[in-house]
């Protein structure tokens, strides 16, 4: 009888060492982030440090700087960390079921803004742009959008309507030119 239980004891030790090892070289294999499609990319040119330059209204110019980054969560969110007047932050994801890019924003006046969007304008007039989400009839129409995009710049626009009948005007433009490394 004893044999038997230490011939059951070494089979139940070997299939143990045999699951681990499965276990441990399943987990150690290199897998593809869930996000890698090129949908994904899209916010790719906003990535990296970033100096911020408008206009007051009243002749002086402020500056800030922004920050942004997409180093967690496999690479899925984008994370944004402003400075300069006022203190925000944002994350960005691609939202695959509405295929759609989703941001929250909140800062330290306590702001919140929920916007949904994408590349491309209704005339194809910017390179990418998020809407918010309204609450009710009432809400005013915003969005942002990013415009004139290169390497090294581009232009942030917080644009703002009182309804779908009017045309986009602007309400805080900001210039954005990357920092050197």
């Amino acid at each position: 009888m004893q044999n038997h239980v230490s011939r059951f004891l070494v089979a139940i030790a070997a299939g143990a060492s045999l699951s681990a090892a499965g276990f441990a070289q399943s987990n150690t294999a290199p897998q593809q982030s869930p996000c890698s499609g090129a949908e994904y990319r899209q916010l790719d040119f906003w990535v990296g440090d970033w100096h911020a330059e408008w206009d007051n209204g009243d002749g002086t110019i402020g500056t800030g700087e922004n920050h942004i980054t997409r180093d967690e969560y496999g690479d899925c969110v984008i994370y944004e960390r402003f400075s300069g007047g006022f203190e925000g932050m944002s994350v960005s994801t691609y939202h695959a079921p509405v295929g759609a890019w989703r941001q929250s924003w909140v800062d330290n006046t306590g702001g919140y803004f929920a916007l949904v969007g994408g590349p491309g304008g209704e005339d194809d007039d910017y390179h990418f742009g998020l809407e918010n989400t309204r609450l009710s009839d009432d809400a005013p129409h915003l969005r942002m959008i990013w415009q004139d995009v290169t390497e090294d710049s581009f232009t942030w626009r917080w644009q703002g309507r009182a309804s779908e009948e009017e045309d986009w005007a602007d309400r805080w433009v900001i210039r954005y030119s990357r920092m050197a490394e």
